[in-house]
């Protein structure tokens, strides 16, 4: 007759945690997936997320935490689709690189069956911006989603709430815990939903800067490494790129503009920093696969040039119930009537154009949400028409509003005004590829 083990003791965990200790991915299981089945309450969680943040996680620890909270739920299953690879970007603003990557991706015969969020606070979300283009759905049931990236190359749908369970549970509870800023949370919490959503290969785009989560090139490379730490360790093939997000990315802000920018550069004619971006990205998931950096940076560029990309993309929209004829004809789009214009106060050189400011401006306008299924308004935006570094002449046009009526516009104004600079000189070039982490 064997003795039963004695039920784990939850403070016991929690004060291992608050010592420093280490915790073993069954004392993880126990806590996460307990609290996931509502058998560990709130408040112990709450401790214990304190004193994670306190005390840290080792890399170790980290990827069983995220392994746990992936396998919280369903878990995708893409190992009958060819060379499948996801992206995720931490947040930012006029970050549009989804819509033109994905078809791109798409076009050099890679696969892409992803899952993508709406927007919250300053940072788009990629499913709102498709929702400019009436019709189209992010609703796909599990066997037409699987097909149609099987056909197309591409499928993308939101977020499932099956999908890491856990990691919705804990991170509203982080909101209100003030644990919400703490590096393996962070991490655990984006790749417990890479590792669910099934790609062998995931690239990453780690903002740095004003606009994004992480200000700091510092913070941003420490999420970096942790988060290509725990793909390697679950068996995956993870790159990240840390980008720059001082600056707005391309010139829009805004849902139904930046599907205007992403059209434009799946045409060829969009802006140089976002088509760099989109390249680089799109050649870190080649090289994932054993191509050389430089083949692979040209073959992503000419998918730009020939066309390939943009016909990957109406696809997409067709396939998904969207109508295909907002591809080729910008006119159709919702775009809101009233203009506002941001001049320069004197004559010299932009100097900065605060990346936090744009996206609180949006967000002022009506195109943001500040909680979770509020409605928003596809069609006011920003347009920033001069860049750091560009020369202006006193009065002229810096920065564009699309507004609605006039809906936010007294505060739009005045964040955009505080963000411009403007100087006599011009300022040092700052790159849009901070660093890389592979």
């Amino acid at each position: 007759m064997t003795t039963p083990s004695p039920a784990v003791n939850i403070p016991d965990l929690i004060r291992k945690k608050r010592d420093g200790g280490e915790h073993t991915r069954a004392e993880l299981e126990t806590l996460v997936l307990g609290y996931t089945r509502g058998e560990v309450p709130d408040y112990q969680i709450s401790a214990w997320l304190m004193a994670v943040f306190l005390r840290g996680m080792t890399p170790q620890e980290t990827a069983d935490l995220t392994l746990v909270m992936a396998g919280s739920g369903d878990e995708m299953n893409l190992g009958d689709l060819p060379r499948t690879v996801d992206k995720h970007s931490t947040g930012g603003v006029g970050d549009k690189t989804s819509l033109i990557l994905t078809p791109m991706l798409s076009a050099l015969g890679l696969t892409v069956a992803k899952m993508s969020g709406r927007g919250l606070a300053h940072t788009g979300g990629t499913i709102d911006k498709l929702e400019s283009i009436p019709g189209w759905t992010p609703e796909l049931e599990e066997d037409r989603f699987l097909a149609q990236a099987r056909e197309i190359g591409l499928s993308l749908v939101g977020q499932s709430k099956d999908l890491a369970p856990a990691d919705g549970k804990l991170y509203a509870l982080r909101d209100v815990t003030g644990t919400v800023d703490c590096l393996p949370l962070i991490a655990s919490s984006i790749m417990s939903k890479k590792l669910a959503s099934g790609a062998h290969t995931v690239v990453l785009d780690v903002k740095v800067g004003a606009g994004a989560f992480m200000r700091t090139l510092d913070d941003g490379r420490g999420l970096a490494r942790a988060m290509v730490d725990i793909g390697t360790r679950a068996g995956r093939q993870v790159r990240a790129v840390l980008t720059d997000m001082d600056t707005p990315l391309g010139h829009m802000a805004g849902n139904s503009l930046e599907v205007l920018e992403a059209l434009d550069t799946l045409r060829g004619e969009g802006p140089e920093d976002l088509t760099d971006l989109c390249v680089s990205l799109a050649a870190e998931a080649l090289s994932a696969y054993g191509e050389d950096e430089q083949a692979a940076r040209a073959r992503a560029a000419q998918t730009l040039q020939d066309g390939s990309a943009l016909a990957k993309f109406r696809a997409f929209v067709a396939a998904q119930g969207g109508d295909p004829t907002f591809v080729d004809d910008p006119a159709k789009f919702d775009v809101a009537p009233g203009r506002a214009e941001i001049t320069a106060p004197a004559a010299g050189f932009v100097q900065s154009i605060d990346a936090l400011g744009v996206g609180r401006a949006v967000l002022a306008l009506g195109g943001g949400r500040e909680r979770k299924g509020e409605a928003i308004d596809h069609g006011v935006g920003v347009e920033v028409l001069k860049k750091p570094g560009d020369a202006v002449q006193a009065g002229e046009t810096v920065i564009r509003v699309y507004h609605r009526d006039g809906r936010g516009l007294d505060v739009a104004r005045g964040l955009l005004e505080a963000g411009l600079s403007v100087g006599a000189q011009a300022p040092q070039a700052q790159p849009l590829i901070l660093d890389r982490v592979n």
